[in-house]
């Protein structure tokens, strides 16, 4: 997902930002919201709200670490009755204004590496000198919500019928079987 194609959009510059650092809160109006539910797909977004802490790191980076909360209205995959789950995630990311390498896909086997390490991201662009909070916020938000979410106790049992006797690959076999058992001669087609 681009940061354009996310609709909530408050900017900080990295000029602003002190050497000390910088906390900045953010909330969602109205209209911001019901953007975000759109692009996520949401019945409705009530409240979405984040805390951010941003401080210069080496090379010109921006560390960003702070948190995300949110309500956001569903719909149970079970029942289909609306729901609202709470949404509470942590936010730990780099801004770069320097170009990301290239990300290596895989690594050989056996390199004499830990070959259970994580592999670090790469660092989010920082574009003209700004980076982008509620972008930021609406990404995380969208990657935390449950694709499938069922209210408290809700089940899927499906509904099995049981079977027809008449309905089986081999019932029209057994209306050829009882005319032959009334006496009447079969026709044989093999003339």
């Amino acid at each position: 997902m681009t940061v354009k194609a996310l609709p909530w959009h408050a900017t900080v510059a990295v000029a602003d930002i002190p050497e000390t650092g910088l906390h900045h809160e953010i909330e969602a109006g109205e209209a911001d919201r019901r953007a975000i539910a759109a692009v996520a797909g949401l019945r409705e977004l009530p409240r979405l709200a984040a805390s951010f802490d941003l401080a210069h790191a080496a090379g010109g980076r921006v560390h960003v670490t702070g948190r995300i909360q949110a309500a956001v209205g569903q719909t149970c995959v079970v029942t289909l009755d609306p729901l609202t789950n709470e949404i509470d995630e942590d936010v730990d990311v780099v801004f770069s204004d320097e170009p990301a390498p290239p990300v290596a896909t895989s690594r050989p086997q056996g390199d004499g590496e830990d070959d259970d390490a994580p592999v670090e991201d790469p660092p989010e662009p920082i574009v003209g000198g700004m980076i982008d909070l509620g972008a930021l916020a609406a990404e995380f938000l969208i990657l935390a919500i449950d694709p499938y979410p069922r209210k408290p106790g809700a089940v899927f049992e499906p509904v099995i019928a049981p079977p027809d006797p008449a309905d089986h690959p081999f019932a029209g076999l057994a209306s050829l079987k009882e005319s032959d058992s009334q006496g009447k001669p079969r026709k044989n087609k093999s003339k």
